[in-house]
């Protein structure tokens, strides 16, 4: 007989993903934007629905992920500015003549063993005329008082991209060896102010560090842009100091080389 950790663990395994590659996208007043999701062949729903954020979720539409026919009496009050195109193992949002109402996080949706629900990731459009700008991402090793404790941080700092909106990611690889993607791990993440910079923090066994090559990984609308740990002075005098949610232990010290 099969237990029910092991049934649990087989609905876990077979689990749909739906995909939104899409972080953010730019677009002007007047124009065409597509947002896609994938992976929809992986639920059991007929329907793949997409719902808009702004303060809270609105249902726009439902698309038939056999037939390709849009269902739209939702009573979203734009309803009549959204269509649906049914792709390969996938369906698409258009928006047709945007206007800065249209501004707002996009997701897609279905469900699966027709009880729970699946979400997409989210897709932020934005409507301006603001060119899309790449990040520009440095990663230092942190002087922290944690480090007296034995721990150890990296500090991953995007600056100057617009949008703003970004993803982060962390890899690591020995000398020869495979590039590993590392899963999220323990860390924060926090805007600074008035430089416009956004941090990601991630801390890193002592011995790991000096074993394995670390590098961070931005993910943003005009591309995804790699850097490495540049290897410095820990212990330099910091003109800067970030203290996260008022903690002593997580008092991170680092130099912005670029300010």
């Amino acid at each position: 007989n099969i237990s029910f950790t092991q049934q649990a663990f087989a609905l876990v395994s077979m689990a749909a993903e739906l995909v939104q590659d899409q972080l953010s996208v730019t677009r002007r007043v007047g124009e065409t934007v597509s947002i896609s999701c994938t992976g929809v062949d992986d639920c059991d729903n007929n329907y793949i629905y997409w719902y808009q954020k702004k303060e809270t979720f609105t249902l726009i539409l439902g698309v038939n992920r056999y037939k390709g026919n849009v269902n739209s009496e939702f009573n979203h009050p734009q309803k009549k500015d959204f269509s649906a195109v049914r792709k390969q193992n996938g369906c698409e949002l258009v928006i047709i003549k945007i206007s800065p109402s249209h501004s707002a996080s996009y997701y897609c949706s279905s469900s699966e063993f027709e009880k729970y629900l699946v979400f997409g990731s989210g897709t932020k459009l934005y409507v301006t005329d603001e060119q899309v700008l790449k990040p520009v991402v440095s990663v230092y090793p942190a002087a922290t008082k944690a480090k007296l404790k034995g721990k150890n941080f990296l500090l991953c700092v995007a600056s100057d991209m617009s949008p703003r909106l970004v993803q982060f990611y962390w890899t690591r690889r020995k000398e020869n060896g495979p590039l590993v993607e590392l899963p999220p791990g323990e860390g924060e993440q926090l805007e600074l102010g008035e430089s416009g910079s956004i941090v990601a923090i991630r801390e890193v066994d002592q011995d790991a560090l000096h074993s394995y090559k670390y590098s961070c990984h931005v993910k943003h609308e005009w591309g995804t842009v790699k850097a490495p740990v540049e290897q410095g002075d820990e212990d330099s005098v910091c003109p800067a100091v970030v203290q996260l949610h008022g903690k002593e232990d997580s008092l991170i010290c680092f130099v912005f080389q670029r300010f």
